[in-house]
């Protein structure tokens, strides 16, 4: 049986989302719903995030994000692509 086909999102999430535990809580959902990749803290007080997995585990993975930083997201920017399956688990970038 063929795998389904594994996608790439790229966040940058705007708002008061440094500080607040939110690379924390991106780690937490992407072990939980089986997502590889990576989040890290920007110098203009932006968090961005590369994932990698089925798009169905993406979906989750976001909404499980947006869920638990509600009122600490103000924006998101999102670039979705192919993946490149150089990731092997999630980690947090400094």
């Amino acid at each position: 049986m063929n795998q389904p086909p594994t996608h790439r999102v790229t966040v940058l999430f705007e708002g008061h989302v440094q500080g607040v535990g939110f690379r924390w809580t991106a780690a937490r959902a992407a072990r939980q719903v089986g997502v590889t990749g990576w989040v890290r803290n920007e110098r203009d007080g932006t968090v961005q995030l590369v994932a990698e997995a089925v798009s169905d585990q993406l979906d989750r993975f976001l909404d499980s994000i947006r869920r638990d930083m509600e009122g600490h997201i103000r924006n998101e920017r999102i670039e979705r692509s192919s993946a490149t399956g150089e990731f092997s688990s999630f980690e947090i970038r400094r």
